[in-house]
C-alpha cells in the first residue's frame, strides 16, 4: 500500500437529511482488528460527503470504529488509534498478562472514550440511524444482535463484547450471557441485515476479493484454553469454512445486483498488534481511496 497522504479531520458534520420516500439502506461493517482502519477511511468519506444509512450493523472492529458513523465523528478512529497504538495502556502483552485483556478495558473502553478522545453521546442519540453490534454467546455458540441507542457506558460494554478476541480477552457479562467477538459466530452479518427488511444493503469487507481464510493454526492451544466452552471451540475450529462460504454467498448476491460490496482494492497485511501509526494511516488512506472510487456507484445503487 503506497498511499501515505495525511489524515483528514472535518469537525462539525451536521446530521444528514434523508429525502422523504428514499429507499431504506442497511450497512454492514466487517471486523478484522486493525484492518478496521480501512472501514474508518470508508465511513469518514461517507460522512464528509453526506451519505448516511437507515441502519448499520458492526462486528468487532466494525463496531468499535463504526459507532463513529452514528456519532458523526469524522477522523476520530484514526486520531486515537495513531495516538495510542504504541501505548501499553491501550493494548499490550502486559495488559493481557495483568488483566486478561489484550485491549485494556479500563483504558481503551474507559478513559479513552470519556476523557482522552471523547465519544459524542449527544450526536449518537440524536442521529436516527439504527446501530447494532454483534457478539457471540460463548455458551450457546449463537450470535447475539444488540441495538445501541444511548451511546453510554453500557453501549460501550456491548462494543467491547463484540470486539473481545477469544483467548486474548475475558468474556464480557451482559444480559445474563457470556460474550466474546461477534465475528466468531457471524463474521459478515448481511443475512441478518437482509432479514430486517431494508430496501438496499451495502457491505464493507476488510479482506480483498481473492482472500480465503485458512484453518486456525492455534486450534490445539485454543482447545485447551477454551475447553469450558465447547460450542465456542467448535465455532473457532470451523470458522474458515463458514467464512469462506459466507464470502462466496456474498459474491453471488453481488453478481445478482442484490447487494453493493466494497472491498480493499489491494491486500491489507497487518499484525494483530500495530505499533506504527504510519501503518494505520496507510490502511485508512486505502479506505478513503476506495470510498471515493466507489462513491458514485454506491449512491446510485442506494437510490
Amino acid at each position: 500500500m503506497a498511499r501515505q497522504e495525511e489524515s483528514v479531520y472535518v469537525p462539525g458534520i451536521a446530521l444528514p437529511q434523508v429525502p422523504a420516500g428514499a429507499p431504506t439502506v442497511g450497512v454492514v461493517l466487517e471486523g478484522g482488528g486493525f484492518r478496521g482502519m480501512y472501514t474508518a477511511g470508508i465511513i469518514d468519506v461517507w460522512m464528509e460527503r453526506g451519505f448516511t444509512a437507515t441502519a448499520t450493523v458492526g462486528v468487532s472492529a466494525g463496531a468499535t470504529f463504526g459507532c463513529n458513523f452514528k456519532s458523526l465523528q469524522v477522523g476520530r478512529t484514526l486520531r486515537y488509534n495513531k495516538r495510542f497504538c504504541g501505548d501499553p495502556r491501550y493494548a499490550s502483552v502486559r495488559s493481557l498478562i495483568t488483566t486478561g485483556d489484550l485491549f485494556n478495558e479500563k483504558f481503551a473502553y474507559g478513559r479513552l472514550p470519556w476523557e482522552l478522545d471523547v465519544f459524542d453521546v449527544d450526536t449518537f442519540q440524536a442521529n436516527p440511524m439504527r446501530f447494532t453490534v454483534v457478539a457471540t454467546d460463548i455458551e450457546t455458540g449463537e450470535p447475539v444482535y444488540h441495538d445501541l441507542k444511548l451511546g453510554g457506558k453500557e453501549d460501550i460494554e456491548w462494543i467491547r463484547a463484540s470486539a473481545s478476541i477469544p483467548a486474548l480477552s475475558r468474556p464480557v457479562h451482559l444480559d445474563g450471557k457470556l460474550l466474546l467477538d461477534g465475528g466468531t459466530a457471524d463474521s459478515i452479518p448481511f443475512d441478518w441485515m437482509f432479514s430486517q427488511g431494508y430496501d438496499r444493503c451495502v457491505v464493507v469487507c476488510t479482506q480483498h476479493a481473492a482472500y480465503r481464510k485458512e484453518p486456525n493454526s492455534l486450534m490445539p492451544f485454543l482447545r485447551v484454553r477454551l475447553h469450558r466452552y465447547p460450542k465456542l471451540v467448535e465455532l473457532l475450529a470451523n470458522r474458515h469454512l463458514r467464512y469462506n462460504a459466507q464470502r462466496d454467498r456474498l459474491a453471488a448476491l453481488e453478481r445478482e445486483g442484490k447487494v453493493f460490496v466494497i472491498r480493499p482494492s489491494e491486500p491489507i497485511e497487518l499484525p494483530t498488534m500495530v505499533k506504527d501509526p504510519a501503518l494505520l494511516e496507510k490502511v485508512y488512506q486505502l479506505g478513503r481511496h476506495d470510498a471515493e472510487a466507489t462513491f458514485d456507484a454506491m449512491t446510485s445503487f442506494t437510490r
